[in-house]
């Protein structure tokens, strides 16, 4: 038994070194991958036809009835509203926008030509559309749920 656990040791710590030096010769670089891979841009925008264009290239957007928003009408906490978006679409891509908020983009899920399902939590600021948006076949489809932000199920 001590001599599995000694193996397991000696093959971590190669594995270890292996990737140590991987790393350290420049052949592995993965915060630049996964920085160049953020839209940093797209989230720093400061309305939604910004963030839009600065995520996909393009905010010509057109209205579909094939996407879907659940979510509640009436959130009483604006810093965790929960949120589901549906489709039918061979979604490449879902994004979830709020109009209202200073940077408008909340997530992005890039997807392989599945049937969309996204699920999250995003903070609102104040009552504002939450808009959808699917990036399908190189087109970009979208729909939008309006949302009240109350404070503390107070109105608001």
């Amino acid at each position: 038994m001590t001599k599995m656990k000694r193996r397991a040791f000696l093959k971590g710590s190669m594995a270890g070194s292996v990737l140590a030096i991987a790393v350290g010769a420049g052949l592995l670089r993965p915060t630049q991958v996964m920085a160049s891979q953020w839209p940093d841009k797209a989230f720093k925008a400061r309305n939604l036809a910004d963030a839009v264009n600065s995520l996909y290239g393009s905010s010509d957007v057109a209205d579909s009835k094939a996407i879907k928003i659940r979510a509640p009408l009436q959130a009483e906490n604006g810093a965790k509203v929960p949120i589901q978006i549906l489709t039918d679409l061979p979604a490449e891509s879902i994004a979830v926008f709020v109009k209202e908020n200073a940077m408008p983009l909340a997530g992005r899920a890039n997807l392989r030509n599945a049937s969309g399902f996204f699920s999250t939590r995003i903070k609102m600021g104040k009552s504002s559309d939450v808009v959808a948006v699917i990036k399908s076949k190189g087109k970009l489809h979208s729909t939008k749920l309006a949302i009240k932000v109350t404070v503390g199920g107070c109105g608001g």
